[in-house]
């Protein structure tokens, strides 16, 4: 048993703090990361190292934190900065295969090893990047044991 991790978008702080009481679709406007919403035990502060590392060079210890938005006994809601969502809507396949790989080879780090799982889950990412633009939202990640 582990914690999980369920990303979402919403037009702002105090809409997102309401999503964990309902958990309704329509709460979440739309934009969940995959089909039906993407629960993953990826952390947030991975997917951000993810990006911001293999996209735009920025070095792991340089990974801005996340902000947290609820502090919850039973859960948390946490914004991730755009710029972990914004590089990947303007880059094609190669730069998502690049990425992929960078990632698979920095030391120290946690998540997915393997580049081809990285690479899949960079082109979720892009999806979900595009969809939170097309709806002016941003993203933020429920957690929860």
């Amino acid at each position: 048993m582990g914690v999980t991790y369920k990303y979402f978008g919403a037009p702002d702080g105090a809409t997102a703090a309401r999503v964990p009481i309902s958990m309704r679709p329509e709460e979440l406007g739309g934009d969940e990361l995959g089909m039906g919403g993407m629960f993953t035990k990826i952390k947030p502060e991975t997917m951000a190292a993810m990006v911001l590392t293999g996209i735009e060079g920025v070095p792991l210890h340089k990974v801005p934190p996340l902000e947290l938005i609820v502090l919850h006994p039973d859960y948390a809601v946490v914004k991730l900065p755009m710029t972990v969502v914004d590089p990947l809507r303007d880059i094609g396949e190669e730069a998502v295969g690049a990425a992929a790989f960078i990632w698979s080879t920095v030391p120290d780090r946690g998540g997915p090893r393997d580049a081809f799982n990285v690479y899949q889950l960079l082109h979720e990412w892009q999806d979900f990047s595009h969809r939170l633009h097309d709806a002016g939202h941003q993203a933020y990640c429920l957690v929860w044991p």
